[in-house]
């Protein structure tokens, strides 16, 4: 089988490589030409744990490839992929379509055969419909069937979960159209059906609605946490073990009950919004994804009041190390990271900060204000610094050794938004312990 991917940013590489390790011979397509030449050359545009050997292998085994031109990626296509960006729009808060509508009219515009269309960005419901409309109008004289096949990958474990999924959704037309997108990308996720992956075949609409909901449970379920750690401190009790004795409760389940400053990334904050903005205009609205929305943004700003009220009330002329820049660990996105939002609060109230984190320094140099010291491991960020701030929970920050760091220093405050570190082991070590839902030591 041959696959176009349109789009070769996070969602359309990953996707793309984990084809062609299926053995589909995939092309991918952007427009931007210097990405392209990059991936070419082996260069991967974004950090991904085993990306760049899984783009090599089958780059060099001929099943993956790269262009700018569309009509070469869609001339003898089965499926041609849609991932390209949906990002929040500007005044509104609603996913703007502007990408997606385009290549879907490239798409038919180069089409030259029967080929099945399909959504693999996250789109509000309705979309696919729309794009049905569309390309109906483009291309009367060609059948092209539309579909939606929503992306479920976590940065930092998206080959696995590519791979090995919970699931697989597929949203197809009634009629003759939708037997064939079905039959189409059943073939293409047969290595799944070894496995005996579930695969979840719905109308098109409700695939669109699962990506959403499942996205805005999940963060609903951090928000969650993150409130009831509020209590915990105020009540004396351990998050942690909280989190544990509902986690274990097959109905809930452990994941995402996790307390911190709050979600962030390329996927829940715009997904939240727009699913709740979908809400408002069907007349449904989602009152507690909107309740979560604004949590969490609070979140982030209660957390870099907490920084200064643990400095004794203020940070003026003193100096915050930050442990971890990007949004989760083993990733380099600083998309809606809590940080962007922590440090320069913490400039404003006149701190000086040192920073550092494995992998998000290039793209944080460029969000974040330029006063900040990019340090070159966490060590040199602590040194002399009156406090340190654990804000991302890299591994290589949960192996540092509390009497070392405390040497570096020249205040003894260590606020760990993570949970990662051990209260005793910080008390003993001499630190004033700060943690979210958990008694200060």
């Amino acid at each position: 089988m041959k696959v176009a991917m349109i789009g070769a940013g996070y969602v359309g590489l990953v996707s793309g490589a984990c084809f062609a390790e299926f053995g589909v011979d995939v092309c991918l397509v952007d427009t931007d030409a210097s990405k392209i030449e990059a991936l070419r050359a082996g260069r991967i545009p974004i950090f991904e744990p085993g990306l760049d050997k899984l783009v090599a292998d089958n780059a060099a085994e001929g099943r993956l490839s790269f262009t700018t031109d569309l009509s070469e990626a869609v001339t003898g296509a089965d499926a041609v992929f849609l991932a390209v960006g949906t990002p929040s729009r500007r005044g509104d808060g609603h996913a703007d379509l502007t990408y997606v509508f385009a290549a879907a009219e490239q798409v038919a515009k180069a089409a030259k055969a029967p080929l099945v269309l399909v959504t693999k960005s996250t789109v509000p419901v309705g979309t696919g419909r729309k794009i049905k409309e569309l390309v109906t109008r483009v291309r009367p004289d060609l059948e092209i069937s539309v579909a939606s096949n929503p992306e479920f990958l976590r940065e930092g474990a998206a080959i696995g979960d590519f791979m090995r999924p919970d699931r697989v959704v597929i949203g197809i037309e009634d009629g003759p159209a939708g037997d064939r997108a079905a039959q189409v990308l059943r073939r293409l996720y047969r290595p799944l059906y070894l496995i005996e992956t579930p695969i979840v075949a719905t109308a098109i609409e409700t695939a669109e609605i699962i990506k959403y909901a499942a996205n805005a449970f999940l963060a609903m379920k951090i928000s969650f946490i993150n409130e009831v750690a509020n209590l915990c401190e105020k009540a004396g009790a351990d998050v942690q073990d909280v989190a544990r004795g509902i986690g274990l409760d097959g109905r809930i389940g452990r994941k995402f009950l996790h307390a911190g400053p709050g979600y962030g990334g390329s996927c829940f904050p715009k997904d939240t919004l727009a699913f709740a903005k979908t809400g408002q205009d069907y007349a449904a609205p989602q009152t507690l994804v909107e309740a979560t929305i604004a949590f969490n943004e609070a979140r982030k700003h209660d957390m870099a009041e907490r920084v200064i009220a643990a400095c004794g009330g203020s940070v003026a002329g003193k100096t915050v190390a930050i442990l971890g820049l990007t949004f989760k660990p083993e990733t380099d996105d600083m998309r809606d990271a809590p940080s962007l939002v922590i440090l320069p609060r913490l400039i404003e109230a006149g701190a000086t900060i040192r920073a550092f984190d494995p992998e998000g320094h290039h793209q944080a140099r460029q969000m974040l204000p330029t006063a900040i010291h990019f340090a070159d491991n966490a060590m040199d960020a602590a040194k002399g610094a009156d406090a340190v701030v654990l804000l991302t929970e890299w591994n290589e920050f949960r192996n540092l050794n509390p009497k070392r760091l405390a040497d570096a220093m020249q205040g003894r405050i260590l606020l760990d938004l993570r949970n990662v570190y051990d209260p005793l082991a910080m008390r003993e070590a001499g630190f004033t312990y700060h943690s979210i839902g958990r008694p200060t030591r």
